[in-house]
């Protein structure tokens, strides 16, 4: 009875100062709706971030051409013959550790139909391995293999937009599909992922929708390319899981720097390291507004603690009155504590809704997936109540040693 009591006077004092109560708990409110907006913004910058490197394969190492205007390309073309098989071939020899390599090529095209539809997709000659390696799904029929790669097969495999594009609502799989002036044949496609066009910690992940992937021995031999471009565009190496990749991809730069005759041609991706990177910079956001929050949790821990000293100067005859009538000390503290324990749980409440809120709205008008987690709702309403109690505390103690005469001569 004597809890149930104090949460009702409690709750009695927040009613009656309305606007000083609301002040009270301003600060409560602000620090927990910051950490829980701050922990959902950053639980799903971390999903992101991980289905992101899932599409490049996290112990993938990517080896991309880079693009020069015409002039330079043939200053480099001088030194290096760009990136190409004999490079694949020199890696797989050289470095330690490598499980597979893919190559990409991608094809200059000005033509892509069907029978009932035209595209404008992105074609690619790929590795057989390379759907495997990218994690690229399938939503019908199969990707392309070795024998297909081995014999120049007129096989290819489309995107869920291309798809769309160039047959609409009617089966795919089997039918012809023209690129520039060569007939092939879909024997598979993709299914739907995630968007493309998305910069991930400044490599630009790209959207396959559109894609349409042809055996990289067709495309090197049956389709033209600029004879200063690069002959291949990327090549994808993945790693065995026993060996070190980032010890793996420094070998690797050393060993096709070498190849290039130094001409620094390429730009070599390590995604595991991406991923470190991401990691580290929302470690340090979470440092920064967990501060940020931290400050607002001890400005309204201060604000309960002067709103209860005030109370205590308010209520000190009703002090004396209940100690002359047999109240102990520690029913006293007992009855501030509550109080202040009340006041911050009223703010951590209404808190978790406006950090829900928040989160909701950044999703809503920023595109950013934002998670609230059970953790961060429990840490935040914990840190709080926790201030309640510790804020509380010496108001409460000076409520109770209050001498009884003292408090009833009061006016």
């Amino acid at each position: 009875m004597e809890f149930r009591e104090a949460f009702h006077s409690a709750w009695d004092s927040l009613r009656t100062h309305k606007m000083r109560s609301l002040l009270t708990v301003l600060g409560i409110i602000f620090g927990v709706g910051a950490v829980i907006a701050m922990l959902s913004i950053g639980a799903g910058a971390e999903k992101q971030a991980l289905e992101l490197i899932d599409t490049m394969g996290v112990r993938n190492i990517i080896v991309t051409a880079k693009e020069f205007k015409d002039d330079e390309q043939r200053k480099i073309r001088e030194k290096s013959l760009g990136l190409s098989r004999r490079d694949a071939e020199a890696v797989v020899e050289a470095v330690p550790g490598v499980e597979s390599v893919a190559l990409r090529v991608t094809l200059q095209t000005f033509k892509v139909i069907s029978p009932g539809g035209r595209s404008e997709p992105r074609v690619l000659g790929v590795s057989s391995r390379y759907g495997e390696m990218m994690n690229l799904a399938l939503d019908e029929g199969r990707f392309f293999d070795d024998e297909d790669e081995a014999t120049f097969a007129g096989v290819c495999v489309i995107g869920p937009g291309a798809r769309r594009d160039l047959y609409g609502f009617e089966p795919a799989i089997g039918k012809p599909l023209k690129v520039n002036d060569r007939w092939l044949t879909v024997v598979g496609v993709l299914a739907t992922r995630m968007p493309g066009g998305r910069d991930f910690e400044g490599v630009t992940i790209e959207s396959t929708a559109n894609d349409v992937y042809i055996p990289v021995t067709t495309a090197t031999r049956k389709f033209r390319s600029d004879p200063l471009k690069s002959p291949v565009d990327e090549m994808i190496v993945r790693i065995k899981p026993e060996t070190p990749v980032q010890e793996a991809a420094a070998v690797m730069g050393t060993l096709i720097d070498r190849l290039h005759g130094g001409a620094r041609d390429t730009t070599l991706t390590v995604p595991e390291a991406l991923l470190e990177q991401s990691r580290r910079t929302q470690r340090l956001f979470n440092v920064v507004m967990g501060c940020i929050a931290g400050i607002s949790l001890l400005v309204g821990g201060i604000g309960i603690m002067n709103i209860m000293l005030a109370t205590v100067l308010e209520r000190t005859r009703e002090i004396g009155v209940r100690r002359a009538l047999g109240a102990q000390r520690i029913d006293i503290r007992n009855q501030f504590v509550i109080e202040s324990f009340t006041i911050s749980a009223f703010g951590g409440l209404c808190g978790v809704i406006m950090g829900v809120v928040i989160a909701r709205t950044v999703a809503a008008y920023a595109g950013w997936e934002t998670i609230v987690t059970p953790f961060s709702i429990v840490l935040s309403t914990g840190v709080s109540l926790a201030v309640g109690l510790v804020f509380g505390i010496y108001p409460a103690l000076r409520a109770a040693n209050l001498d009884p005469i003292d408090a009833l001569r009061y006016e």
